[in-house]
């Protein structure tokens, strides 16, 4: 009767977007549990990528495939990421909240990765693209609920600086996931099925502890921030954004397109790094690669901690430009570079990549109000340009046979990314929007603001006044 009645006070799957909910004042330490939950789930989703770029050059050495097919793996991984963001995963965060995407992301993740299993007894690449498929399924779920839930559960002024402290944690399963293959995939550059194995068992353990972290949200309750909490934070801020519909909202569009380019280049990026090293330093083997990729991938950690520190005193929008400036300009010169040179090229590359995908996403989603659930759908879907980007470097390098000479296309890429970075700081439309919600002193303690209903003309809700009552005089 006990368990029952816990069960029954857990926060529920259903969500109702035209009512305001305590969550639109949430406090830093009210956020902390569901915001930890949350984490975890960014760490899960850099460790999976980790082990992808690295299972791209494992399986051109085990299944002997060239370097354009084995992109397959980047195809099917964020392929799937547009389906979820914009058609399941989307309808269920708007209709049933963010819990119910979070157990679902982990459910579909879970089953992605056991089907690894029967994928690696066949020896089978397609069988791998299709796990990886369901993988990318239910990473691209928890992104579609993950990263908009990180930049609005709590104080709107600190939203750049916890989404990327949360995606650090991505950065440090990135970094964890080649140091752990270079030792348990390759154990031979020859065709070595016992190689193979340890596939299966890395993804069985996965898979375990996802069905595991899935029951631990189960029963956790998680604040849902409803479309109208999010009218009520824009109101407040006297933003007349959300006032527009949803296809006149260009400068999410612009930040769709920026996250499509900048991501398509970041993975592309990563998952020919090991044969970058491989390619343009002679006599280094694909174990060597792999730890070089660890290593820029804990730069690339490093670069997210940083970030988020210097956040906390100047404004994100010029980090994010100094950064993805600098990331246009040592991929530029990771062309004509290399041993050494090329390598330290792309650990600065990873370094300065670190801020950019989160912060694009805290920015495109500001001054939404109630479309920011969809909103931030588009911008995750992005995500798909991880799909295309590495085909294209990967069909450049086999044309010319050269690795290095090929990250001319990320190059170009990121410059179309770069422009959304000169905008967002220059072109006063953007940088007004931006800087009235950062501004807002909502959920710090420092006002009594109360949640209202927008379309109910103020009128405050049950749920506003409750809230108005805790936080009076915090």
């Amino acid at each position: 009767m006990g368990f029952l009645h816990f069960l029954k006070n857990r926060s529920g799957f259903r969500v109702d977007n035209t009512r305001t909910t305590s969550a639109a004042t949430l406090t830093l330490r009210q956020s902390l549990w569901p915001l930890t939950l949350v984490t975890i789930l960014f760490f899960l989703w850099g460790f999976a990528y980790g082990l992808l770029d690295t299972l791209n050059k494992h399986f051109q050495n085990t299944l002997h495939i060239t370097r354009t097919r084995s992109s397959g793996l980047q195809a099917a991984y964020f392929g799937a990421y547009p389906l979820a963001s914009l058609g399941y995963a989307n309808y269920m965060l708007r209709h049933f909240g963010y819990k119910a995407v979070f157990i679902f992301g982990l459910v579909l993740y879970g089953i992605g990765a056991l089907c690894m299993w029967p994928a690696g007894l066949h020896r089978s690449f397609g069988g791998f693209c299709a796990a990886t498929f369901v993988i990318g399924s239910g990473l691209g779920s928890l992104e579609t609920a993950a990263n908009p839930y990180l930049t609005v559960c709590g104080p709107p002024k600190y939203a750049e600086i916890r989404i990327n402290l949360a995606q650090a944690f991505n950065g440090i399963g990135t970094c964890v996931a080649p140091a752990l293959a270079s030792y348990v995939f390759f154990t031979s550059t020859e065709d070595d099925v016992s190689a193979l194995k340890h596939v299966q068992w890395v993804y069985l353990a996965i898979g375990i502890f996802v069905f595991i972290l899935a029951g631990v949200f189960f029963v956790s309750t998680i604040p849902e921030v409803t479309d109208e909490d999010m009218a009520f934070q824009v109101a407040e801020t006297h933003v007349g954004e959300q006032d527009k519909p949803f296809w006149k909202q260009y400068k999410l569009f612009h930040a769709t397109l920026a996250q499509f380019t900048y991501t398509g280049a970041q993975v592309a990026i990563a998952s020919y790094f090991i044969n970058y090293v491989v390619d343009t330093w002679p006599g280094t083997t694909s174990s060597t690669g792999s730890k070089y990729l660890a290593g820029a991938q804990g730069a690339f950690a490093l670069g997210r901690f940083l970030g988020a520190i210097i956040m906390r005193f100047v404004r994100a929008r010029w980090v994010f430009l100094v950064y993805l400036s600098c990331t246009v300009a040592f991929i530029a010169a990771s062309i004509t570079q290399r041993d050494r040179t090329g390598i330290a090229m792309l650990f600065c590359t990873l370094f300065f990549e670190s801020v950019c995908f989160p912060t694009i996403v805290a920015l495109g989603i500001r001054g939404l109000g109630r479309h920011y659930k969809r909103g931030s759908g588009f911008i995750v879907g992005g995500v798909c340009g991880g799909a295309v980007v590495p085909s294209i470097l990967g069909h450049v390098a086999d044309m010319r046979n050269s690795t290095g000479f090929a990250m001319i296309i990320p190059t170009m890429f990121m410059v179309m990314a770069w422009t959304y970075a000169v905008s967002v700081n220059l072109a006063p439309t953007y940088r007004e929007t931006v800087d009235k919600v950062g501004s807002s002193d909502i959920g710090l303690g420092t006002d009594n603001v109360t949640p209202k209903d927008i379309e109910s003309n103020g009128s405050v809700t049950e749920m506003g006044r409750l809230s108005h009552g805790k936080h009076a005089g915090r």
